[in-house]
């Protein structure tokens, strides 16, 4: 009966994308190594391992949004599911190497995008929770079916300079902000009531119009 383990190799950003996507090399290895494998359909469930990192002052002011004052963390802190993903791996002996795509979000409503910004530099601690069928064939040549242990995981360190990457070419110098659809109005509203030509300068002139009350 199959025993696969698996590792992640490497990651690197896919270019040309329909949209924004990581590509993770993955090994999969069979403990009998003249074992037939004839097909495995794999997922993946992929966690940020949060605790798992040191972060800087300056993250700490970035990440409060998401996980409070710093002096909460002990509490706060905890195991963040990114997102879900599935490979169909083709027929192999002992070992095969596969890339598994993984989409990425710029939308700030989303808890990963918002930790993901937060962080300035270092590496994004991953860890891959493993399941999925494995198609096999038996010594008389007959096909067989089993699962992928659930206690089968992969952890592996997501370079944050890998995952800007590829938000910067989809994105280039943009980011994107969910609102609800009375606030969008309002903004909207104020846009063409001052005649301003842009998003961005209609928010400066708020943001600006704000600070000078403050100040007051």
């Amino acid at each position: 009966m199959p025993d696969l383990n698996f590792q992640i190799e490497k990651v690197s950003a896919v270019s040309y994308a329909a949209a924004p996507l990581l590509s993770f090399s993955l090994r999969v290895t069979n403990a009998d190594k003249d074992e037939t494998i004839h097909s495995v359909m794999l997922r993946a469930q992929i966690q940020i391992e949060v605790t798992r990192r040191h972060y800087s002052a300056e993250e700490q002011a970035r990440l409060q949004d998401l996980f409070g004052e710093p002096d909460r963390w002990g509490a706060t802190l905890r195991n963040m599911l990114w997102t879900h993903a599935a490979v169909t791996i083709p027929p192999f002996q002992k070992e095969t190497l596969v890339e598994v795509l993984v989409p990425c979000t710029f939308d700030f409503s989303v808890g990963a995008t918002k930790y993901f910004h937060g962080l300035t530099e270092g590496d994004l601690p991953l860890n891959f929770l493993f399941s999925g069928t494995v198609f096999y064939q038996d010594q008389d040549a007959n096909l067989q079916v089993t699962m992928v242990s659930w206690e089968k995981e992969a952890k592996f360190k997501l370079p944050l300079k890998i995952w800007k990457q590829v938000i910067d070419e989809y994105y280039p110098n943009t980011a994107w902000l969910c609102l609800r659809r009375d606030a969008f109005q309002k903004l909207y509203e104020y846009k063409i009531r001052h005649g301003i030509p842009s998003w961005e300068e209609a928010i400066e002139r708020i943001l600006a119009g704000a600070e000078e009350t403050v100040r007051r």
